[in-house]
């Protein structure tokens, strides 16, 4: 009778172990969301943040499970989040303004990037944006300069359409011509320049009135509907992958290198150093808030800006653009 009742005493406190083990693992795996993050171009130091709370584990602590998606020359970010196969997207803020203005349900929720990264690159002689302007350098510029800053270059500092000269992303041309400038990223094209023996003049346009912010993370109406708390995480979880990042880069390098081979040590130490120098992660409104800081006068500026240099086809409510509700 007595071994009867002992097995009987084990098999049910098996059982309510084997239960309390399940539900453990249930809410464990219920708590670490599966997300898709589309980012805008292949893997580097200006996605570091992201990947830093994917290493340090920021994302796991905030229930999340994070997969970043490259992005590259033939990705559509925005075509992948209206489609539903990415939940958040690395946008950039002027397509946001067109494709809500088109009727897709796309938010800004936070600004990695409170300065556009976007630069004018000059020869050592020329000291000034205006003397580009001046002196009607050959610039080279891509196609998407046109819906973008190139108006205001033209409206502000005498840039002129003569000026332009297709850019194919290499670097080479402004090399050999010493009556040049280009456009280029602060993190990226004047590395590529110093690595060619010259010592360029750069000209982040932030610093001249150009307004957009840049790398917001965008996610779908729907999305900031149905899962406000996921929202909030996410962006929470990223800004915290930043603070890190800019601290001690090593971890999301690694898995950097691993996702974009081609990235090296010394181009991820120029780029963090740029966004330090800078002041494109922590700078503006950041210096105060935090990292992922957004602000309606800055959007309510970038529709003006928009507006002003004839780049909205549609009109669009700059405050369905955005939502302040998910800032960190």
């Amino acid at each position: 009778m007595f071994r009867l009742f002992s097995a009987a005493f084990r098999f049910c406190t098996l059982g309510v172990w084997s239960a309390v083990i399940f539900t453990a693992m249930a809410a464990g795996a219920q708590a670490n969301e599966k997300i898709v993050f589309a980012t805008n171009w292949y893997a580097q130091a200006e996605h570091g943040g992201f990947y830093q709370a994917i290493a340090e584990g920021i994302y796991a602590q905030h229930g999340l499970d994070v997969e970043i998606r490259m992005g590259g020359p033939q990705v559509n970010g925005m075509q992948l989040l209206a489609a539903g196969q990415v939940d958040f997207l690395m946008g950039v803020p002027m397509s946001t303004v067109h494709a809500v203005a088109e009727g897709i349900p796309v938010v800004a929720v936070a600004a990695t990037f409170q300065k556009d990264p976007a630069v004018v690159i000059a020869h050592s002689h020329i000291t000034s944006l205006a003397d580009v302007g001046v002196q009607l350098l050959t610039f080279y510029m891509s196609p998407s300069a046109n819906t973008s800053y190139f108006p205001w270059l033209k409206s502000e500092f005498g840039f002129t359409d003569n000026m332009a000269k297709p850019y194919n992303f290499s670097v080479t041309p402004f090399l050999v011509n010493k009556q040049s400038a280009q456009q280029g990223l602060v993190t990226s094209e004047p590395f590529a320049i110093q690595k060619g023996g010259v010592r360029p003049s750069v000209f982040l346009m932030a610093d001249y009135g150009y307004p957009p912010y840049a790398e917001t993370i965008e996610t779908t109406r729907s999305m900031i509907d149905k899962h406000p708390d996921l929202v909030r995480r996410f962006v929470k979880a990223s800004m915290l992958g930043w603070q890190s990042y800019l601290n001690d880069p090593a971890a999301a390098n690694a898995l950097i290198k691993r996702d974009n081979p081609e990235m090296t040590d010394e181009q991820l130490a120029f780029g963090i150093a740029t966004l330090k120098q800078y002041g494109i992660v922590t700078g503006g409104d950041a210096q105060q808030h935090g990292p992922g800081v957004m602000t309606g006068e800055r959007w309510q500026a970038l529709y003006d800006f928009m507006h002003k240099g004839g780049l909205l086809n549609k009109a669009v409510d700059i405050q369905q653009v955005y939502s302040l509700d998910f800032l960190p």
